[in-house]
């Protein structure tokens, strides 16, 4: 079973007042098939048909016809269908669906309890979320109307979700990429099982993908401390292949010995073998800039072998 198939399977025996159930399935109808005075609404998910006959039982006294038929092509999960041919104005009129009109009427969503349950109804007949164990962060919407997916994601982000609007072929899709955000939309619809699954691989991702980080910094201050050192023990082996370390004055040779010694420490290292084994105290940056002095000396040895 998906991740999206088992958040509807959750959030689809959520028990609501009148209210919220009028906006939940407004949601559910408005996205579904309304022609020939027949209301026709399809799911792959049979908790969510079961929660579509139950609203329409409790709220309107009608019993949908259901039919139940195998997918096709690849897709073989059992596809249902509730059709209403009976009383279809009086409904879609007390669901705030008009005609003329592709947004409900503003009653349907007028506080954030029948908003919330208006994107309850909306993820159980057209939301996909990605499981965040599998793959990256994404839950979307698709819609047919550029308008209602304005409005859409209007409502989303009247929760702070960020969501955003693309053209896909001839549909606009509604979707939310940041990890946080698809959290809270969970929040929002109370798909609390689903919240807790989704926020525990979030954090361990999360994690992992700090700790990677950070081993890729310090494997790159590594491979910098070594190209440096390896650097510097170019510029030595340049002074003695054109004079010795007679060149250097005194301090300058200590260190430019030890670095051969120690071709691959770091600075800090460097100064505290040099302090150690000399009994003369030396810092990092006395390192460096007598360093410095030997890299120039180098320098100078190259340019004058290039003329």
């Amino acid at each position: 079973m998906s991740f999206t198939s088992i958040v509807k399977t959750e959030v689809s025996k959520i028990n609501s007042i009148k209210t919220e159930s009028i906006a939940e399935l407004s949601a559910i109808v408005i996205n579904s098939e309304i022609k020939n005075n027949t209301i026709k609404i399809d799911t792959e998910n049979s908790s969510v048909a079961r929660q579509i006959f139950s609203l329409f039982k409790n709220l309107f006294d009608i019993q949908c016809k259901i039919t139940i038929r195998k997918g096709y092509n690849y897709n073989k999960n059992y596809i249902y269908i509730l059709e209403i041919t009976k009383n279809v104005p009086l409904i879609l009129d007390e669901l705030g669906i008009k005609e003329s009109s592709s947004i409900p009427e503003e009653y349907i969503v007028d506080d954030m309890d029948t908003m919330r349950a208006y994107l309850r109804g909306l993820f159980l007949i057209t939301g996909s979320v990605n499981d965040p164990k599998k793959s990256r962060y994404h839950l979307e919407f698709l819609f047919d109307n550029e308008e209602y997916a304005k409005f859409i994601s209007k409502c989303l982000n009247e929760f702070y979700l960020n969501s955003k609007i693309i053209k896909r072929e001839n549909k606009s899709m509604v979707y939310i990429k940041e990890a946080e955000k698809i959290g809270d939309f969970l929040r929002i619809i109370n798909a609390s099982n689903a919240v807790m699954y989704y926020e525990d691989i979030r954090i361990y991702r999360d994690h992992k993908n700090m700790t990677n980080r950070l081993n890729n910094m310090e494997q790159a201050n590594v491979d910098k401390i070594i190209n440096t050192a390896l650097k510097q023990v170019d510029d030595i082996n340049i002074i003695l292949n054109n004079g010795g370390l007679g060149l250097l004055d005194e301090k300058e040779q200590i260190v430019a010995q030890y670095r051969l010694k120690y071709n691959e420490a770091s600075l800090l290292e460097l100064s505290e073998i040099i302090s150690y084994e000399t009994n003369n105290p030396i810092s990092k940056s006395g390192v460096n800039h007598r360093m410095k002095k030997i890299q120039n000396l180098a320098n100078r040895i190259r340019e004058k072998e290039s003329n």
